[in-house]
């Protein structure tokens, strides 16, 4: 017969659509707590004196605080701990791909806390609809090129500092690849509920100017900025360079994705071939099973199914939504008569590492399959559009393509430009503070001042702490 020490390691389901029914919209597929499921989800949390939570956490969130909260059924305090440190929390509630429950001790003994369900639990029965407090203004100017999470994030941080920050972005939406993020995971109207919060904050921003064609590093220093982040991401798509890619019925995933969100949504067809194995090749066949409305859908991945780079989650749910997964197959083909009408693949193997050490794939002769279909995604990795960018900055690349600078504060070869990104929406805004350190520490040395820690930003006189050799931001009055 069950304890209560062995209820406690049993974690309390999320409420999910069932996969038969989520498919024939894009509702959104999980559900929230209800306050008495949030409180007993919580209380099985073991508050550790080490929070590996925290420390996996690239914005360094205190989950174990606003989990403790929540144990106390204190949801207020629970959102005024998620919002102090995370001015996105409306949207990562929903989106982030929670590697605090992976390093969970818990995820050892039965079930990881639900801790991104749980931020939603405070997001949503708490108090969040508050706005952050600038400190006393410093008087200078800071250009952001980029309204996503990166952009977003560095204009919070230096907002509450008391810097006047102009946010430039090339899109009519704030987000970036927020906005290609399905409506099945969240409806899209987070991101805006968590960038009102900013509103007494010196923050604004233009939209629909493009670094290159409508403004230059040189003119935003003509006009009196004292420091730019370049925060521009990776809009663009890398090609699968084979034979008829470019026939009308082909089309790069993050367009798929933006254009099912804002719509009207891209007519695919009931035969669907995506070629990938990320998590943009998820979202990307997983809105096209919605968009064939029961037609076949099929994923094509060079590499096994263990060798994925997509979460696991949401390689399992694909599954459960009907998606087919071809494995060690590669593109070979795409043909068509004036349109596309097939994906040619061909079986590939792992030869001996290369002269990075990782295994090269090749193709096997004669191994060569059609599969009928009458749209293909791209979904191979996404890069950086910088046309207009002077070669001067002398930019580094992250692993997934996004610009940044060479040294550690994100300095790039220019003086006073700083760039950095990230691979995923909480990985962008750690990036993007590392950025804002960095030009707050540029600007106040130039004063000959230290640089200054992110204030409260509340305004309620606390100031974060970080303690010596711990991870973890606490407060003290």
């Amino acid at each position: 017969m069950p304890t209560d020490e062995d209820s406690r390691y049993e974690r309390i389901p999320i409420p999910e659509e069932p996969a038969r029914d989520r498919v024939a919209s894009f509702i959104e597929i999980r559900h929230p707590y209800q306050p008495d499921e949030a409180v007993i989800e919580a209380q099985r949390c073991l508050q550790c004196a080490m929070p590996y939570c925290v420390q996996a956490c690239p914005i360094a969130q205190d989950a174990r605080g606003y989990i403790l909260a929540v144990a106390q059924r204190d949801f207020d305090r629970a959102a005024t701990i998620v919002l102090r440190e995370n001015p996105l929390g409306t949207t990562l509630c929903k989106v982030c791909y929670h590697f605090c429950e992976d390093a969970c001790i818990m995820h050892e003994r039965g079930g990881a806390i639900a801790i991104r369900q749980l931020k939603r639990a405070a997001m949503e029965l708490g108090t969040s609809d508050t706005e952050y407090v600038p400190s006393a203004p410093v008087g200078q100017r800071i250009a952001v090129v980029g309204a996503g999470p990166a952009g977003l994030m560095a204009a919070w941080e230096l907002g509450t500092r008391g810097y006047s920050v102009t946010v430039f972005e090339a899109e009519p939406f704030l987000g970036g690849q927020v906005g290609a993020i399905p409506k099945y995971h969240m409806d899209g109207y987070e991101l805006e509920l968590d960038v009102a919060r900013f509103r007494r904050l010196d923050v604004t921003f233009q939209m629909g100017r493009r670094l290159g064609r409508d403004f230059t590093i040189d003119s935003l220093r003509t006009d009196g900025y004292r420091a730019i982040y370049l925060a521009v991401g990776t809009p663009g798509h890398n090609l699968l360079g084979v034979p008829g890619e470019n026939l009308p019925g082909v089309y790069p995933a993050l367009d798929l994705l933006i254009e099912t969100n804002k719509g009207p949504p891209i007519a695919l067809g009931k035969r669907v071939v995506v070629i990938g194995g990320g998590d943009v090749a998820m979202d990307a066949v997983r809105s096209a099973r919605r968009l064939a409305e029961g037609g076949d859908v099929t994923v094509v991945y060079r590499r096994g199914r263990a060798e994925m780079s997509a979460g696991a989650e949401e390689i399992e749910e694909a599954e459960a939504e009907g998606v087919t997964f071809l494995f060690d197959r590669g593109p070979y083909q795409v043909v068509g008569n004036g349109k596309v009408e097939g994906m040619v693949v061909r079986e590939v193997k792992l030869s001996p590492p290369g002269p990075s050490g990782r295994p090269v794939v090749v193709a096997v002769p004669g191994t060569e399959q059609t599969l009928p279909c009458d749209s293909v995604v791209i979904a191979v990795g996404e890069k950086a559009d910088l046309s207009g960018f002077p070669a001067a900055l002398d930019l580094a690349f992250g692993k997934q393509g996004w610009p940044q600078g060479k040294h550690d504060d994100t300095m790039t070869g220019i003086d006073g430009v700083f760039a950095s990104g990230g691979k995923s929406v909480v990985h962008a805004m750690a990036a993007g503070t590392r950025s804002a350190d960095g030009i707050d520490a540029y600007l106040r040395k130039q004063g000959g001042n230290p640089p200054t820690p992110r204030p409260d930003p509340f305004g309620q006189g606390m100031v974060p702490a970080l303690p010596k050799g711990y991870g973890f931001a606490t407060w003290t009055p």
